[in-house]
């Protein structure tokens, strides 16, 4: 009885894998296969750890991914959901069989395809849990590390969806940079490109409320220690004016077709199916071996068969789906799923009207 057990849970346990690689394919059409990149990840400290408090996630980066955030402590991961381009969010709440340290440090992972982005928080879950900042800054004084902001400029633009704000810090070589926006949720990293220079660009979201005063915090941080910066200057740039006059103008739902996406999905398949195979692979398997050899292989043949009815049942019902990406005169996208061919190719101008595309003239 444990062989047929044994048996069982090999086979099945091969079956998902293949099923979960051909979704994830799916699911990402027209996304880039370079290798994906975390540009933030944040946590909203709390001030205890204790049952039923929230830990909100939020991270920047490669779009069309799995994200993924485990928590040291914790009994379960937290799968972050998408929700605009490249901005996943979170909450996992604490159960009673967690046990999580309060000097707990979380790790996320960001999987596109076969790669794998990690990054690990540089905050702990509770702001109190470490040492404080004059207790490391004493310590790194005494061991000669003081990491020090010479600048901190932003290249302002109109602060509407789609539109980039590009930000740029000077400082202490070889540390880790990040920036967080009044209205923003989350931190944004910076990328050291030469010694001592940080850069990173961070793309309005259609959930931002910025403010053209919005208060930009720079942070650089050596090992624990950090200091930081406030921006001087509005993100704004000094024609908004006429740039929010030009942008009320736009049609805010109108765009061009950016892509068609034809999408295969799979039938589920039935109990016919998976009966119908399972026959037939337990008859193909009885004529295999004898005693237990013969059981062993007229399980494994059923197994076998009802797996491999159930699918070609898939594939006589697999349907085609199509989904039409536009990008829109405000700077963002969105994508329209159809049932039959829309008869849109790229480059079409059309306009979004309840849920559907309708040609622009």
């Amino acid at each position: 009885m444990k062989i047929f057990q044994k048996l069982f849970i090999a086979l099945f346990t091969l079956i998902p894998l293949t099923l979960v690689s051909g979704v994830a394919t799916a699911q990402q059409p027209g996304y880039s296969t370079a290798a994906p990149r975390i540009g933030g990840f944040d946590v909203k400290q709390v001030r205890k750890l204790t049952a039923g408090t929230e830990l909100n996630f939020t991270m920047y980066g490669t779009p069309g991914g799995i994200a993924i955030v485990s928590v040291p402590g914790a009994t379960s991961r937290l799968l972050l959901e998408e929700r605009e381009t490249g901005f996943y969010d979170g909450v996992y709440t604490i159960k009673n069989a967690d046990r999580i340290p309060n000097n707990s440090r979380v790790t996320a992972n960001l999987r596109v395809g076969n790669q794998v982005a990690s990054v690990v928080l540089d905050e702990y879950l509770i702001a109190s849990a470490g040492k404080t900042q004059a207790q490391l800054k004493a310590e790194a004084a005494a061991a000669g590390v003081n990491p020090r902001i010479d600048r901190f400029e932003v290249a302002p633009n109109q602060l509407t969806t789609g539109n980039d704000l590009g930000f740029t810090l000077y400082g202490t070589p070889q540390a880790k940079a990040s920036v967080k926006i009044a209205g923003v949720q989350g931190r944004i990293f910076l990328d050291e490109t030469r010694d001592g220079v940080y850069e990173g660009i961070y793309t309005i979201k259609s959930a931002d409320r910025i403010a053209p005063d919005a208060k930009a915090t720079a942070h650089l941080r050596v090992g624990d220690v950090r200091t930081s910066a406030v921006l001087g200057k509005s993100l704004a740039s000094s024609n908004a004016a006429s740039n929010n006059r030009r942008a009320a103008r736009q049609c805010a739902n109108c765009g061009v077709v950016e892509a068609v996406n034809v999408i295969e999905v799979k039938g589920e398949g039935n109990y016919l199916g998976m009966i119908a195979g399972g026959l037939a692979g337990a008859l193909l398997g009885h004529q295999v071996g004898g005693g237990s050899g013969k059981q062993i292989a007229t399980v494994a043949g059923a197994a076998g068969g009802a797996f491999a009815g159930n699918e070609v049942e898939k594939r006589m019902k697999t349907k085609k789906h199509f989904e039409v990406i536009t990008r829109l005169e405000s700077g963002g996208t969105q994508a329209i799923p159809y049932e039959t061919d829309p008869g849109l190719k790229v480059g079409d101008k059309v306009r979004v009207e309840n849920g559907t595309l309708v040609r622009n003239p």
